[in-house]
């Protein structure tokens, strides 16, 4: 009896534990079964809002400044040679680097020596064929009249001659005396010839003494260039450079003794792209003549003057793009030929155009605008200049919409934004409830919204007005809490 009890208790237990495991299996089963077939419970996710500043776009008339790199030239410039050879015995007090001279001053003096013996042969030279000029003067004088006394006295003679003939033809006279005045004439025509040939020579004597005089002046100029070519003038006044010689020194003929620079007549050669180029033409093509505004940065010293385009290069340059221009410089204002200096040229102005942050375009060439709704919308825009961290653009649909000033990858069309910078858009991107304040709440935030100096005085008025009324913000209000502490 006791077995069989112990049997049955058995079993009884065994029955029990499948039993129990069955249910357990059947419930974990249904509730996999329930949970796969049951549709998920999502929960209501709210709408993520972006905050960004907006900018009004307004269309304005805006001149552009085309932003440049050149160099200060001298337009005046001179090299100081040395035309002859020859030891320098002469320098003026001002001959060094950067001495100041002015126009006509003798700057150096090669030893004339040399050139004075050459001058003063050349004068006695010149004084030699004067005289000689003169005195054959006066034998052409004299052979003149030589050949007229002989042409007068062969006339004599010929009528002699003709008055011989006629008595003899009377009988009067005879063949002999015919004969001896015939003879007679025939030599008074030769003393003809030889005057005349005299009066030739004479002449020739002439022009040989006009030409040696000519030559003896033209030696006599040039001896005198020689001798003023020992000293070296100032041609205009200005600045000394690159000296190189001291007095007493040996120089060479055409060795370079230094540069003399007008620092007054200065201009900038600066090179542009040969798209700026055509940006600078008028509607016939020549380049206009736009202000100039040149600046040299040295460290805390900033200077600056005014210039004025004048000319452009007429050849690119082996190796060179774009454009090299010159501008002329209006005042030197402390600066110098071979400064680098930043040049500001003021293009032609360009109306109805809007200038926005450089960060508002995207690479699409689009910006984007917020709608009455507090959503953005893209809007097509065509790019005319960049000027600095801005951009000048057109755009159609543009005027008066109010253009995010900083895009980023999160910002789209058709996003939720809230503007920070513009109140206007409060009501439409602000999404949280209006709270009533109490007077110890309200005064906390207006005596730290007031104590704070790092505040900026505009949003420091604009909190403070809101803190005065009855209802706000929420969000505003959380804000200044957390900046508190609280």
């Amino acid at each position: 009896m006791r077995f069989l009890r112990h049997s049955l208790s058995g079993l009884f237990l065994l029955c029990l534990t499948l039993g129990l495991l069955a249910y357990a299996g059947h419930t974990v089963y249904a509730a996999v079964e329930t949970r796969i077939n049951a549709e998920p419970d999502v929960p209501e996710r709210r709408e993520r809002v972006f905050a960004v500043n907006v900018i009004e776009a307004t269309p304005q008339t805006i001149t552009p400044i085309l932003t440049a790199f050149g160099e200060v030239e001298s337009r005046r410039r001179l090299e100081l040679r040395a035309k002859s050879g020859g030891t320098l015995v002469a320098l003026a007090d001002a001959f060094e680097e950067g001495g100041q001279v002015s126009a006509g001053q003798i700057l150096a003096q090669v030893d004339p020596a040399d050139a004075q013996s050459t001058l003063d042969r050349a004068e006695s030279d010149l004084l030699d064929a004067d005289a000689e000029t003169r005195e054959a003067a006066r034998a052409l004088a004299l052979a003149k009249d030589e050949l007229k006394a002989a042409e007068d006295q062969a006339e004599l003679r010929e009528r002699a001659f003709q008055r011989q003939k006629d008595l003899e033809e009377r009988g009067v006279g005879t063949a002999a005396t015919v004969e001896t005045a015939e003879l007679a004439a025939a030599q008074a025509r030769q003393t003809v010839l030889s005057s005349r040939q005299a009066l030739a020579q004479a002449e020739a004597r002439v022009d040989q003494a006009t030409n040696r005089l000519a030559r003896a002046r033209i030696a006599s100029a040039e001896a005198q260039r020689r001798m003023e070519d020992t000293e070296i003038i100032a041609k205009f006044s200005g600045t000394l450079a690159d000296v190189t010689v001291v007095e007493g020194g040996v120089v060479n003929a055409n060795e370079q003794l230094g540069m003399l620079i007008d620092p007054d007549a200065l201009e900038v050669a600066f090179r542009v792209s040969t798209a700026q180029y055509s940006r600078l033409l008028d509607e016939d093509g020549a380049l206009i003549k736009a202000p100039v505004t040149v600046r040299m940065d040295a460290f805390d010293l900033a200077l600056s003057t005014t210039a004025t385009i004048n000319r452009d290069s007429a050849a690119v340059g082996e190796g060179q793009t774009g454009r090299l221009l010159f501008a002329l410089m209006d005042r030197p204002n402390g600066m110098k030929p071979g400064d680098f200096v930043t040049v500001d040229i003021e293009e032609p102005a360009l109306s109805n155009v809007v200038r926005l942050p450089a960060t508002a375009l995207g690479s699409d060439g689009q910006v984007l605008v917020v709608d009455a709704d507090g959503r953005l919308d893209a809007v097509k825009v065509n790019l005319l200049r960049r000027q600095g961290d801005d951009v000048l653009v057109q755009g159609i649909d543009l005027n008066g919409q109010h253009v995010v000033a900083g895009r980023s990858p999160l910002l789209g069309k058709g996003i939720k934004v809230r503007v920070l910078n513009d109140d206007r858009f409060s009501e439409s991107t602000e999404d949280s409830a209006m709270l009533e304040l109490s007077e110890d709440r309200r005064a906390k935030l207006i005596a730290f919204v007031e104590s704070n100096s790092e505040m900026p005085e505009a949003v420091k008025t604009q909190l403070l007005g809101q803190l005065t009324q009855t209802q706000v913000s929420e969000s505003t209000v959380k804000r200044l809490e957390r900046r508190m502490g609280g």
